[in-house]
């Protein structure tokens, strides 16, 4: 038996059972609206439920997720799905590359971070502080909306449900962009980062420290996600409405722009609410003090998982407001 058998297997039986289970819902949620068309169709219920499970049985099997980040990435999975598939193909897009930014040039990482052996694979912490915000946004969106409604950003005509998707979009927009920037930029950068508070050189892996590489990188992940939710809005909503809509091109330039400020927002809670020291005997960056820990920046409040959280916070807040200077 080869070693994705087993996996295949999973997928086919769990396919199986998801048939009668999305009819189920669906059964349900139309009973309980009395209308057909307020309740979302069989398929949406189905693909609620599969794109997370294929989320996480990629994310499980590449060791990307622990068990709890597999529990913690369905139900947000489940949730941004159901609400608006734009939600669903950012979340993808962030998982996806985020996963393969974490894993990439792994040996060389392991010399300047001490913990990346944890780090690398995410557990439910890390779900919930990197999709936990935009999962409370997509409940907002649902209350505003309904579920399974894709729908043009226009906050003249539509301003909280607009405001909400901004906010979802911007959340995973920063995220993208800081995993991009840390992930990325301390091997792809050949120059030691400096500190964004005083601009002083930091060894690499020092919490916020930055290097030109790093906002190119971080505004690249921003921009990504911008594009995919872009690309959504166009494949899902009809011709006749985008027509008679605002322009959505904008939304491009505000993932950009949230990826970027977000890392920024990211770097300066690190440089200053975080702890940094360089171990003398590894020569690796730590976040705890110690007998042989030489101080480099910050205080210790903060952790990875709370900055993560608080950025994302910070993004889903201002990134509506961008977006009303563009509509």
């Amino acid at each position: 038996m080869s070693n994705n058998q087993p996996t295949l297997m999973l997928f086919v039986a769990l396919l199986t059972l998801l048939i009668p289970i999305s009819l189920s819902f669906w059964i349900i949620s139309l009973l309980a609206s009395g209308k057909h068309h307020d309740s979302p169709s069989p398929l949406r219920w189905f693909v609620s439920f599969i794109v997370p499970i294929i989320m996480i049985i990629h994310g499980y099997t590449k060791k990307h997720l622990d068990i709890t980040g597999v529990v913690a990435a369905f139900i947000v999975g489940f949730f941004l799905t159901l609400s608006n598939y734009c939600f669903m193909t950012c979340m993808l897009a962030f998982f996806l590359t985020s996963s393969r930014a974490t894993k990439y040039m792994g040996h060389l990482k392991r010399k300047v971070e001490a913990d990346y052996e944890k780090s690398s694979r995410r557990n439910w912490l890390q779900v919930v502080c990197n999709g936990g915000i935009a999962l409370q946004f997509a409940l907002f969106y649902i209350l505003e909306r309904g579920i399974a409604e894709e729908t043009p950003i226009n906050f003249k005509q539509d301003y909280h449900a607009s405001w909400f998707a901004m906010a979802v979009m911007g959340s995973i927009a920063c995220c993208n962009g800081d995993t991009w920037a840390s992930e990325l930029g301390i091997v792809l950068s050949k120059s030691d980062p400096v500190l964004i508070t005083t601009l002083h050189k930091v060894p690499k892996g020092t919490n916020g420290g930055v290097t030109i590489m790093g906002l190119i990188l971080s505004a690249t992940g921003g921009l990504v996600i911008g594009f995919v939710y872009y690309t959504t809005l166009l494949l899902c909503i009809n011709r006749g409405v985008l027509a008679i809509s605002p322009d959505q091109w904008p939304v491009i330039v505000i993932g950009l722009l949230a990826g970027l400020i977000g890392s920024i927002i990211d770097s300066l809670l690190g440089a200053t609410l975080q702890y940094s020291g360089l171990d003398m005997r590894s020569r690796t960056v730590v976040e705890n003090s110690g007998e042989h820990v030489r101080w480099i920046s910050g205080v210790r409040l903060l952790d990875n998982h709370s900055v993560n959280l608080l950025s994302s916070l910070a993004m889903a807040v201002i990134t509506p407001g961008i977006a009303q200077m563009f509509w």
